[in-house]
Formats: structure tokens, sequence, C-alpha cells
């Protein structure tokens, strides 16, 4: 079974991901939804291995059977790069390949709000992405990147396992770390990235203890630094950075995070009306208050703070899907399902209508 056939059929069929497991046909997730490719034959242990050949270097196999898992990227010339996750269940290999344009989309293509772009123009400070995995945090990294590419001179180094979008310096000069080929730890790629010349460190994962506390040490000595986390919602990553530290840490974390944060931007993908899906993004931004609800661990507070804060450019994430909802994109019922309080999420939509 040859890989880049189905990859084809993939892109044909608007899929986000493939999934190839022994003992089923090929699978698609188009718009959210698992779509198995049942013309085609369940896959055999003999066609995992194939694929995987195909698809993996030498040094990555043998990295792949010691850890018996890989991340890894593919290409297929003049259709699109892949990221793919590699594990093994019951024995057998087991596969998912999650597209990734060959272009990154710019921050209005994906409505990602306006005030990421003078997030990311700022000179100094920590920017974090949150969502749970697939919800679109590395195009959204990509978007912004791209857009400070265009418009302004920075040095920028990326850190990822494994680099999706491909960046062509413009304005800036950009060198992108693969983990695996380019670096062996996000943590040691960063000591090594601060002694570079850089303006901008962008974090494909916050993913251990010495990488954040090397990211907020990068951001308090005059860097910019954007990473994402596998949480929902503002209140869940700052804990997260905090919890990380030993409890005799923590005191001194809160410290450093209140002064060098400058916004949580979280995000969730929903099925879109008509096909597709589309993004709904909580924007929290560092203020004097914040500062303080972190500083006296009032995480709480914030909510209420971001909801009283529109005009500074901040949205909850029941106020985001709400508009989602008035504007006709997303359905009611798909907005319930990733809100965070229903009541707040159905007044804000009644209140307008």
């Amino acid at each position: 079974m040859e890989i880049d056939g189905l990859l084809k059929l993939m892109v044909a069929s608007s899929a986000s991901d493939l999934h190839l497991q022994v003992g089923s046909p090929p699978i698609l997730r188009v718009d959210g939804m698992l779509v198995p490719l049942e013309d085609l034959p369940a896959l055999t242990p003999e066609d995992m291995n194939e694929i995987f050949k195909q698809v993996v270097s030498p040094a990555q196999q043998k990295q792949f059977w010691k850890e018996l898992e890989l991340d890894c990227a593919y290409s297929v010339p003049h259709l699109s790069r892949f990221r793919i996750n590699i594990l093994k269940q019951r024995g057998t290999l087991c596969m998912a390949f999650r597209m990734v344009p060959i272009q990154a989309p710019s921050i209005d293509d994906i409505g990602l709000p306006s005030v990421c772009k003078n997030l990311i123009m700022k000179q100094k400070g920590l920017i974090l992405i949150a969502g749970p995995t697939g919800s679109g945090k590395s195009t959204t990294l990509a978007a912004m990147v791209s857009y400070l590419n265009e418009d302004t001179p920075r040095t920028i180094i990326t850190i990822e396992d494994p680099i999706e979008y491909l960046y062509s310096s413009h304005r800036c000069l950009i060198a992108q770390r693969d983990l695996g080929d380019d670096t062996h730890s996000f943590a040691r790629a960063l000591k090594g990235a601060l002694r570079h010349d850089p303006q901008v460190l962008v974090i494909g994962e916050l993913r251990d203890l010495e990488t954040i506390a090397i990211a907020i040490t990068a951001a308090e000595t005059g860097h910019l630094v954007l990473g994402t986390l596998h949480t929902i919602d503002a209140t869940q990553t700052i804990e997260r950075i905090i919890d990380v530290f030993p409890h005799e840490q923590q005191p001194q974390i809160r410290i450093q995070l209140a002064e060098v944060l400058e916004a949580v931007i979280s995000q969730r993908l929903l099925p879109r009306v008509g096909g597709g899906r589309i993004a709904a993004f909580e924007v929290m931004l560092s203020n004097p208050s914040i500062k303080k609800m972190i500083l006296e661990q009032r995480l709480s507070d914030i909510y209420p703070n971001m909801e009283m804060s529109n005009l500074d450019g901040m949205q909850t994430m029941d106020e985001a899907l709400a508009r989602l909802v008035l504007d006709k994109q997303i359905t009611m019922e798909d907005a319930i399902v990733k809100c965070s309080i229903r009541r707040r999420l159905e007044e804000q939509v009644n209140q307008v209508e």
C-alpha cells in the first residue's frame, strides 16, 4: 500500500487527519468526524510495516524501536506536509497523519482576534497559546509568526516537535529547530538559542519544568517568547505553569509570571455551519488587576475581570462562542458542548437576539 496515494486522497477529501491501524481500513477525519474508506481493504501488519519504512528515516526507525513511539514529519512534493505520530498497540504499528498546509495562514484567515497583531509586535514578554490536542495551536503560532515576518525585522528561533509550517525569511531571519534532528530537548535547545542572538523564541510545547523555567527567564531578559500548553483556559494555564514547580519555588514563580505574562489565548475547534471547522478564541491580556490576582493566588477572579475588559481586547470563551452563534457560523448545540457555563452562553446569545 502506497502512503502517497492515501495522502493525496486525504487532501482531496479535505480531511484533517488520516488514521492507519491493523484490522481497519484507512480512516479519515473530515470536519471532525471519522470516515472509514470502506472501499479499501483492512490494513495488515505487513501493510503497516511497509508504510512505516516509506515515511520514516533509518535514524528515526532506530529511535522508534528504542522508545516505541515517534513524532515526525513527512512531505509530498506539490501536495502538503504531514505531522505523523507512530505508536504500538497490541504488538502492531499504529499511525496518525495530520495535514499541515505548506503555507502558513494569516491571522485574518483563521479568525484570530485582531489584538494578536499587537501582541506579536511586543518587544518582550510571554504569550501562551492553550487548547486541547488538535485545536489548532500550531496554526495560531504560525499565523502570528508569519504576520511578524511580513512586518518587522526580528531574529526568530523556533523549537518544534516536529517542524510543521516551513517559513521563508522575509523581514525576519528565522531558524527552525526540529526536536530529534536538530536538538535533543526543548530545554537544551532553549539554552543554546539564548546564545544565538534571538529576539523572538517560539516553543512548540512547554512540557516540563526546565523548559518552562528557561522560557520565563528568557521573557524576563528581554525576549518575546511564545509557547503552547495542553490546557483549556487562562486560569488552568496559569495554574499549570505554577504547579509544575516545587511548592517552595511557587511564590517566586508567581512573581516572575505576573511580571512577564502578556497574554493567554485559548482556543477550541467547532464544526462550521455548511461544512468545515472554525476556531473560537478566548483572550486574556495581562493588566494590573490580573497581575495582582496571580500574585495573590486569586485566579478565580480572572474570568470576571476578562468579562469587564472587552474594550481592551479581552474576551471569554463563552463570549466568543456566542458571537459565532449569532453570526450563524456554528450551531447553539455545538457551542453548548464547548462552553464554560451554559447559562452564561445562553444569556449572551439571548441578549442580542
